[in-house]
């Protein structure tokens, strides 16, 4: 085993670029997962990493030795997998990830009924509203919003979610209500999803000529939905939200929709997973579970039924 978690490590250490974020990522302390390279460098006789005091980059031995050392663990994930289908007792940690307003309203309030259900798995939940790589942050489900750009992995589709534009009373009042996508993009402040790399960001709605993609700007961005909620709750904008993150604001009134004839497209909730030929019974599990969970939870809510 000690072997593996060499393994394990490096390749952690690889992917993440970075000796102290592997370990936090690992739960190890910084001194054990470079006590655990070295082993790994003095097993091969090589050099996998040039160490500096800011730097940390992988030779050309690391980058020859990465591709073989994920087939290893792969093939020991997938055999692990079969052994704890066949024992009926899937264990182990499942590391998950999805989106703030996702993972706090339908997964986080989920997860110690799934725990009371499968005790012997441990769930390690991140959540972000950036864009996630599965496999470069040793994931193995990622729920999220919208199309994924990764065609390798495997994607469950959940549903297919309302959104709605909506602002506060008192950004009304002070504002006015758009009564035109011209007037939404002229007129007043929006309140954008913003984070590094993203690309410029444009709202899809519903026009006479179909669904456009909408220029719209600003005092505020985030990387935080929920933030920009915040923001929208406290009169500086509008914003554009799944309904189910904005359902209760709109039922007590401390947010109204606006723009109505020209809502935004709905986006599409799924989670990502590994395409493995035989995928981990309790990553199978646990997206089972959720996707039951939160079809129940979203049910039939529809914006009409709130007001």
């Amino acid at each position: 085993m000690a072997y593996l978690d060499n393994i394990r490590t490096f390749i952690r250490v690889y992917e993440l670029g970075n000796m102290s974020s592997a370990a936090r990522d690992m739960r190890i302390s910084a001194a054990v997962a470079s006590a655990r390279i070295s082993q790994l460098e003095e097993h091969l006789g090589v050099r996998l990493f040039q160490r500096t005091t800011r730097m940390l980059n992988a030779t050309e031995q690391g980058n020859i030795f990465y591709p073989g050392a994920r087939k290893i663990l792969d093939a020991v994930d997938e055999a692990e997998a079969e052994v704890n289908e066949v024992t009926l007792v899937p264990r182990g940690i499942l590391h998950v990830s999805a989106p703030l307003g996702v993972g706090r309203r339908l997964i986080a309030p989920e997860a110690a009924s799934f725990h009371a259900d499968y005790p012997l798995i441990k769930i390690r939940l991140r959540l972000s509203d950036r864009k996630i790589d599965l496999a470069m942050e040793g994931l193995d489900v990622a729920f999220f919003l919208g199309i994924p750009e990764d065609s390798s992995l495997r994607i469950r589709k959940i549903a297919d979610c309302e959104r709605v534009l909506c602002a506060s009373p008192d950004y009304i009042a002070a504002r006015g209500e758009p009564d035109s996508v011209e007037a939404l993009k002229s007129k007043h402040d929006c309140l954008n999803l913003r984070y590094p790399g993203a690309p410029e960001f444009q709202w899809p709605l519903q026009t006479s000529d179909g669904p456009k993609r909408i220029e719209v700007s600003g005092p505020f961005e985030c990387d935080d939905g929920d933030i920009l909620t915040n923001w929208a709750l406290q009169g500086q904008g509008i914003i554009m939200k799944p309904l189910f993150e904005v359902s209760d604001y709109i039922k007590d009134g401390r947010l109204v929709p606006v723009l109505r004839q020209h809502p935004p497209v709905p986006i599409q909730m799924a989670c990502l997973y590994s395409h493995r030929r035989k995928q981990d019974p309790k990553a199978r599990l646990f997206i089972d579970f959720m996707v039951e969970r939160m079809a129940q939870n979203m049910g039939d809510l529809r914006l009409e039924t709130l007001l």
